[in-house]
């Protein structure tokens, strides 16, 4: 039998997807076996550890090499592959990536690593870990204002979320219409989005939890993974949105490592603007979560008008 071997034609993409497909259908998702074949990786053996909202995560073997492959069917989601580029080009610690297409990415499985491991709960009461990740978010701050104050890349914004049609939303979801906050936002709606768009901008991390860290064997370092949410904002809105999750104590040593004074108007505009973030997001489902009822409260208490009273009457930092 004659072979000829040739380079891979356009022509030939269909069928060597069907053919890549047939081999592996029933063994694994073949969207899996696709991203691993595009990016090298030779005679894998995969398992499926989860997949929710259009993100797949797949822990996989090859030639003695331990990996997670992410692969996402949204492109929006597939912005993280763009995070896991400019962290690195900063010189940001964080996981190395082994490789990526247009909607996946290669990751070492910490899992295996002698030199680190994944976060557990009881990380968010210990002081010398609080004190790591301290020193992570630092850098990222640091590092995130010089690159944004020279860059007009597009990034999430939480707070983007803050326009009149999303005001009308949750008033509506929540009942909440006839709370005299959604008047003062109103009147009020061109001075807060100037004040909002006038505040300092860093990168941010934005989503923290001790299932997103990752820590060294000895606890020394530390820091964040999972960047689908890491965009633009405020420093001050990133370091709540940390030590809020963190005991009294660890809060207490975060802060003490992080260092500097906490910019007092960004404190204030977090105050009302948080929780009016969190409502946007919980009404987007179907039915309000639970991790909402807070912000719910901090709404029809009185809370959020008060705090952006306090916020619009700070006289503005030149």
């Amino acid at each position: 039998m004659d072979i000829s071997i040739r380079n891979e034609t356009p022509i030939d993409c269909r069928r060597v997807e069907e053919l890549t497909r047939e081999a592996f259908w029933g063994n694994i998702h073949p969207t899996c076996i696709l991203q691993l074949t595009e990016l090298g990786v030779r005679n894998p053996v995969c398992s499926l550890i989860r997949s929710k909202a259009g993100i797949s995560l797949y822990r996989v073997e090859s030639e003695g090499k331990k990996l997670i492959l992410k692969v996402f069917e949204n492109q929006e989601d597939a912005r993280e592959i763009d995070n896991y580029l400019m962290l690195a080009k900063l010189k940001i610690p964080t996981l190395p990536l082994l490789g990526y297409t247009k909607n996946a990415i290669l990751l070492p499985d910490v899992e295996s690593s002698d030199a680190y491991r994944l976060g557990k709960e009881s990380d968010l009461s210990d002081l010398k870990v609080a004190s790591a990740i301290a020193k992570w978010y630092t850098v990222l701050h640091k590092k995130g204002h010089a690159y944004l104050s020279g860059s007009k890349t597009p990034m999430y914004d939480e707070y983007d979320m803050l326009t009149a049609d999303n005001m009308r939303i949750v008033a509506e979801k929540t009942s909440t219409a006839e709370n005299i906050l959604w008047q003062a936002i109103t009147e009020n709606y061109s001075t807060i989005r100037s004040r909002t768009d006038a505040l300092p901008r860093t990168l941010t991390y934005n989503d923290f939890y001790w299932t997103n860290l990752i820590v060294s064997a000895f606890g020394e370092s530390a820091f964040m993974f999972d960047y689908n949410l890491m965009g633009k904002g405020t420093a001050y809105g990133d370091i709540r949105n940390v030590t809020s999750s963190l005991s009294r104590e660890a809060a207490e040593a975060f802060i003490q490592e992080y260092g500097g004074d906490l910019d007092e108007e960004q404190k204030k505009a977090d105050a009302f603007i948080a929780p009016l973030v969190t409502l946007v997001n919980a009404c987007r489902y179907d039915a309000f979560p639970s991790w909402a009822n807070a912000s719910l409260e901090e709404l029809k208490n009185g809370d959020v008008l008060k705090h952006l009273k306090e916020w619009l009457s700070m006289e503005r930092a030149e």
